[in-house]
Formats: C-alpha cells, structure tokens, sequence
C-alpha cells in the first residue's frame, strides 16, 4: 500500500479564496455572494417561523441571509498554479472516476469537454450552480471546500492522436506481487478526482461532470470514498484508515525546499512536454484491506507489522508521532525495536535513495462479500513529478519484504498525468489539446 510512514497532509482547512497564484497575472475577483449562499438559511428560516406563528411563517422573510457555517463556507479557488486537489487537506468525501472517449470522438470533442468541464468545475467550486440544468442538490450549501482534478491516461493519447505529446513517465506501471487487478476498474483515457467536505457538494459535482461529459465520453469506472470529517477530533490530527492507524505522519510538507522538486514537474529540464509544467503524476490503486485477518492479529503484532504505535502513532523506538525513528536501537535480546520488515522502515525514503510521494488517499467501504467479508480499504492516491522514481521505487522495495503486505490486495489500479492549473481564460490541457 505504498507507505503508512509517508503521511497525509492533515485535516484542517480555512476559508482560501486568497490563495489563487498569479498564473495569469490576475488577482481573484470579488463574485459576490452566490445564489446559494441567499438562499442558503431562508427555507430553515421560515420553517421556523411557521411553526411558531402559523401564517407568520409564510410572510416573513429574514433580513439578511445566515453566514454559511465555517465548514460550508471554505473554498479552494480554481484558477491556480497547481491544480486544485493535490496540496489541500484532506477532504471528508471523495470520487474518483475514469472516463473513455466514446467512438469517433478525438482531439476536438476531448477539447471542448475539458472546456465544459474546467467551466463547471470553476463554478461548482465557488458554490455556484452548474450553469445548465442544475439538479439543484447542492443548492443549500457553500463551496466546502470543494476540488475537482482532471488528468490524462495512457490511452488518450492514442485515442486523440496526440502519441507525440505522451510523457515517457506515463508509461504502464509494472506489475508487483499484490496486484490482483481488475482490468474493468482499472486506467481509463480521462481521470476526474473531486473531494469536498459535505457528501452532497461532492455528489452534486459527480452529477454535473457526468452530464457535461454528454456524447463525448462513458464512465469506465467509479470508485466512492470518505475521511474524517473536519472538527471531528478536539485537535487536528493525522487521519487514521480502516486499520486504525496514523497514516500520513510523515508525507513531504510544502515548506520544505525540496517539495515543489519532488511533487511537481518543473517548467523546463525534466524531459516532460511543456504542456506538464507546473503539473504532477497521480497513481491511484485500489487496495482492499483484509480486515478481518488484520483484526485477529494482537495490538504489538499489528504495531510490529507497521513499526508505529497505534495509539498516537509514534516510531517504535520511542518519542511522539514527528520524533524520527532510530533504525538501529535494539532490544534486551538484540532485535530491532522497529522490526526490519515493519513497513513504515521500508518505505521510508532514506531506504528508497531519498523517493518520496505525496499521499492523498481516501478510505472505502463498498458493503460485504456473500460471507460476510467487508469489502473496504484505501483508494490511494499519491502525487510526484516522476512515477517511476516515486511509487514504483517504493512499491517494488515493499514488493520484496513489506510485513503489511499480507494484509492487503491491491485490485485496480491507473496513472495519470495531471498537467498544471489553468490560467484565467484557460481550461485544464488546453496547452496540450491546442498546442
């Protein structure tokens, strides 16, 4: 599973409509307040009264709308350097979904679709409605905190013509011992992420890009996810999974000066298209975890099996959850305290030749088998500017020994290329489908 040491970023986020980074040269607008956000409290407002004063109820109106909650009220701007989706904090709700170019559609329908898309996607993320035939589901709520990413497959190129503009970095990934993939639900031409903080917002989003998609391309997977909710928890915190562990402690941090080299494609001297500039590379795997195996195991086996405690998910060697693990310290016996197979030793980067990758996963529960076995575990997504020095490094060092591996199966599978934020006027691979 690529890397429970390799941490999340954490859960919090504030209000960002400042963040917008000057790709174009702009400043971001002032829209107002959206419909929604008028409309937002009024029906509750005059349910209210109703119920209160009978007739009343139906006459009044309030005099100025609610504030949304601080929840509802986040929004992540979409006209950015990087794509929205890839540095935010993990959102309580996700849907990752593949689409296929339908036949006879080429460059020219896969243009105009991610221009209807990048369209709606501004608009849903400013908590506007879509801008035709809305299905109104999320007419009540704010942005929260809405994304939504798009990226290319392997495949599209082919299908649009464009073999010459594939990166070599999007090249298959390798096959690894746990893969037990499902070829149905795994690559695709077109990858759609969305997140958000309420499962309406999110939905509703899943809806308008379905729709937008019209004649031009099919679903060729669906995959549905969660996450802690923001302000669940008296602090913020590392996210826990399906396991009950800490996972994220240790994912790269945009503070650090290597973050940008390590997660992004730089402008120029990569060996990347122009077109990828200030983009990244998402691997997605669908890794179930065999809980009830998992379950049976006692607390220190499972704390063996990772090298983390699972209470506050210190290093086994000692300390709190940020102290750095000693590799080295032994015990009574002379055995290492972190267990040489516990996978949060192997996947470190310091024994990877320093690959790291940016995780952004959400859990999932997909109900259980005739047996009663749950079908749940991580829809894993990690972002890099290079595949092949980032989750393949490591997939292959925890393919050879990784304790956890028993315990997981990874079932599909698909790697993208996300190229970089739109500029204002632009829609997302403009710069590939135009160029």
């Amino acid at each position: 599973m690529a890397d429970k040491s390799i941490p999340d970023i954490p859960e919090v986020r504030t209000p960002d409509a400042d963040q917008e980074e000057a790709v174009s040269g702009n400043t971001p607008s002032e829209d107002g307040i959206s419909r929604r956000k008028l409309l937002g409290t009024a029906g509750a407002t005059g349910l209210a009264l109703g119920a209160a004063g009978g007739a009343v109820g139906y006459a009044a109106a309030p005099s100025e709308a609610t504030p949304l909650s601080s929840l509802g009220s986040n929004r992540v701007v979409f006209h950015v350097k990087h794509q929205p989706g890839i540095t935010e904090g993990l959102q309580a709700r996700g849907h990752l979904t593949a689409f296929d170019l339908t036949p006879g559609a080429g460059r020219k329908e896969a243009a105009a679709l991610l221009r209807r898309w990048s369209a709606t996607a501004e608009r849903l993320m400013a908590g506007e409605a879509a801008a035709h035939d809305d299905t109104d589901v999320a007419r009540d709520a704010g942005p929260s905190s809405l994304t939504l990413t798009f990226g290319f497959g392997h495949s599209f190129f082919s299908r649009t013509g464009l073999e010459k503009q594939r990166p070599v970095s999007l090249d298959p990934l390798p096959d690894f011992s746990s893969d037990h993939l499902d070829k149905a639900r795994s690559n695709g031409d077109l990858w759609v992420q969305i997140g958000a903080d309420d499962a309406l917002v999110a939905f509703h989003a899943l809806r308008a890009i379905q729709k937008d998609a019209g004649s031009a391309a099919r679903i060729r997977w669906q995959m549905n996810g969660f996450n802690r909710t923001p302000g669940a928890t008296a602090h913020p915190m590392t996210a826990r999974n399906l396991m009950g562990q800490l996972d994220g402690t240790r994912n790269p941090k945009p503070a650090e000066p290597d973050f940008d080299k390590r997660i992004f494609v730089p402008s120029s001297g990569s060996g990347d298209p122009a077109w990828m500039a200030n983009g990244s590379y998402a691997v997605v795997r669908r890794i179930r975890m065999l809980l009830d195996d998992w379950e049976k195991l006692s607390l220190k086996t499972q704390e063996n099996v990772i090298g983390r405690r699972k209470s506050d998910g210190a290093p086994l060697s000692g300390g709190t959850e940020t102290t750095a693990m000693d590799l080295e310290k032994t015990d009574a016996q002379g055995n290492y305290v972190v267990p040489g197979n516990a996978h949060a030793r192997i996947s470190r980067p310091d024994q990877n030749g320093g690959a790291a990758i940016l995780r952004r996963p959400f859990s999932y529960h997909d109900g259980f088998d005739s047996d009663g076995v749950p079908d749940a575990g991580l829809l894993f997504v990690c972002w890099q500017a290079d595949p092949l020095r980032g989750f393949v490094t490591i997939q292959r060092k925890l393919d050879r020994g990784d304790a956890l591996s028993k315990y997981i199966r990874h079932e599909a599978s698909g790697l993208f290329a996300v190229p970089g934020g739109a500029a204002r006027g632009e829609y997302v691979g403009q710069r590939l489908l135009e160029g």
